[in-house]
């Protein structure tokens, strides 16, 4: 038999199921436990493995988004909008891969729309939230938005790459820096995501990713000291669990978004608006005397 033909006569091989990683840090990390799960289509066939992240996992990305938050907060407003800029762009390259992971055509680039949307607005945000204020007295007093902190983000369960993009995107944008726990059924696009911001100019730690249990995840993120702001979009119809992690939220004074009621009232293709945008901001003000 030639080895043209022996070649032809092999049995088919086997598929190689691609294991993600996390994203923290900048790094691809495994879980701290070592626990993978399988993440299937909606027939049922075998896409991936994704890792189930632990406590442990969630604190490890809390600490990374920390670190990077004095860097990224003090980045000029245009050179984060340009970075932001960078990122849309390397989405469209990958836009093939979003899609075999699930997301529609239309989807994709609504999400790539999406993402330029709020690049532009990181020179603006000011321009809307900050005011200069008129006081009875010879002084100039100004209101400037700042950054609240480090923000903990549900991604919302449907439209795992429009809604993901939608709550991610006007985080950062501003000055924050996240830590992403993922659709649970869905978490292919925010992974994938993960490996395009470390192949972009988004410094270690601005965006931080996990995957696994939302049950599990949320409770440590809620109640964590050093996280500034959480966003319960991904407890969308989980009232309970959603008004027990804004009860822990409230012990270290956080800022807390709270869900839609049903899982699907939020249209992600509609306009945005400014309301995430401002969502996580604080406003400083400053008194200058005239003349002075």
């Amino acid at each position: 038999m030639s080895e043209r033909s022996e070649m032809t006569a092999r049995p088919p091989r086997l598929r190689v199921y691609k294991t993600y990683k996390l994203f923290v840090g900048g790094k691809f990390p495994r879980s701290e436990s070592g626990r993978v799960y399988e993440v299937t289509d909606e027939n049922g066939g075998w896409l991936a493995n994704a890792p189930l992240a632990s406590r442990k996992d969630a604190r490890d990305a809390v600490v990374a988004a920390r670190k990077a938050f004095p860097g990224w907060s003090g980045a000029t407003a245009y050179n984060r909008g340009q970075i932001l800029y960078r990122v849309a762009e390397m989405l469209q390259d990958r836009r093939e891969q979003f899609v075999a992971h699930g997301a529609s055509d239309a989807e994709v680039d609504a999400a790539i729309d999406r993402w330029v949307w709020y690049a532009g607005w990181s020179d603006k945000v000011a321009q809307v939230a900050g005011a200069a204020n008129p006081v009875a007295g010879p002084y100039f007093n100004l209101s400037t938005p700042e950054p609240t902190g480090v923000v903990a983000v549900l991604a919302p369960r449907d439209a795992p790459l429009l809604g993901l993009v939608s709550v991610l995107a006007p985080v950062i944008v501003t000055g924050n820096t996240v830590v992403v726990v993922a659709s649970e059924t869905a978490p292919l696009p925010a992974l994938t995501l993960g490996e395009v911001l470390a192949t972009s100019d988004v410094p270690a730690g601005v965006v931080n990713i996990l995957s696994g249990r939302l049950a599990e995840l949320a409770p440590p993120l809620a109640a964590h000291q050093d996280v500034n702001a959480l966003d319960l979009t991904g407890a969308a119809g989980e009232p309970t669990l959603a008004a027990e992690w804004e009860a822990a939220a409230a012990g270290t004074l956080k800022r807390v978004r709270r869900p839609a009621v049903d899982p699907g009232a939020e249209d992600w293709a509609a306009d945005p608006g400014t309301g995430r945008l401002l969502a996580f901001l604080e406003t400083k003000t400053v008194w200058h005397p005239m003349g002075a």
